[in-house]
């Protein structure tokens, strides 16, 4: 099988952890423990979160004295893939000695016209007091919101349209490499008026770039692995279950958090409504048994896996 795998942010840094590089890599290369028997299965796609490292670098560059401004978010977005591609790279060739791994930068096109460069609504970096943000805002023309008891800087969350580099992944995946790619959702990038690509100051949600990327590849299988075994019925409430399989449309009936289990739903139900193919959501140890129909949420067309094709 084809199987695209997107990691959530917490396979780099876990809740409560601080974003040392020793602890992400210690966390890469127990993430691809759990991968590389998958890997010696079945063709391997495999995209990534980045959210806490761009938030990260993005301070870093805030306070940089050097800076007469900070670098922009799609260059902070390309830094974080050179720099999580190289410690998955590494770790993939360790753990599958003779194997081909690559890891690419990538760069996922948006529409100049789309209506979230209007409505920034995405958080990026750390919490400011208020009089802290409105300062900063001003300075660097930042959109800011509240979040909770603090406030942040806001940026456009524009849809994926596809991601630039997709032929170059097929080639690659159809030689047999493993490919890390797209990281953090990719890089924005919009068409200007005489067509060449230019970066944008945008954040790409990354489980919806994943679900057009496995659509393109054609891919047999979409893995949006996070921390939580299942996409839970009723949440937080008495009546809470976890859903095992299920088909598109009744898990589109369900009510889910815009900013996390949202879009992820979002992303597994479009890719097997788009491909009649497989979907799938629950954590990274589990990724076998997702794939043997056992564990996790299952979208199906019809609610039943695995195939016997795919036995």
């Amino acid at each position: 099988m084809r199987v695209l795998v997107a990691l959530g942010g917490n396979a780099l840094v876990e809740r409560g952890d601080t974003p040392d590089a020793d602890l992400q890599r210690a966390n890469v290369m127990k993430a691809v423990r759990a991968l590389a028997p998958l890997a010696e299965r079945h063709e391997l796609i495999l995209t990534h979160g980045n959210g806490p490292q761009v938030g990260v670098l993005a301070l870093e560059s805030v306070n940089d004295p050097d800076l007469t401004r900070p670098y922009p978010l799609d260059t902070i977005g390309a830094e974080t893939q050179g720099m999580i591609g190289y410690w998955m790279l590494q770790a993939l060739q360790n753990a599958l000695p003779g194997r081909q791994v690559v890891a690419m930068i990538n760069q996922t096109l948006v529409s100049a016209v789309d209506p979230a460069f209007e409505d920034p609504a995405k958080f990026v970096g750390r919490v400011y007091p208020h009089e802290e943000a409105e300062r900063l805002a001003a300075r660097y023309g930042w959109a800011i919101a509240q979040d909770g008891d603090s406030w942040r800087r806001v940026v456009p969350s524009p849809r994926p349209q596809r991601v630039i580099e997709t032929r170059l992944i097929r080639q690659l995946v159809g030689a047999g490499a493993v490919v890390v790619c797209a990281g953090g959702g990719g890089i924005p990038v919009f068409r200007n008026d005489v067509g060449q690509l230019e970066g944008v100051e945008a954040v790409i949600d990354k489980d919806l770039t994943a679900s057009i990327l496995a659509e393109a590849l054609e891919a047999d299988a979409l893995l949006i692995l996070t921390d939580v075994p299942q996409v839970m019925r009723n949440f937080g409430t008495p009546r809470q279950e976890g859903i095992g399989h299920t088909t598109p449309y009744e898990l589109r009936d369900e009510k889910f958090p815009a900013g996390s289990m949202g879009p992820k739903v979002e992303a597994a139900a479009g890719f097997v409504e788009r491909t009649g193919d497989m979907a799938a959501i629950g954590t990274l140890g589990q990724c076998l048994q997702i794939l043997e129909g056992t564990a996790g949420t299952i979208v199906t067309p019809n609610a039943t896996w695995p195939l016997a094709s795919t036995l």
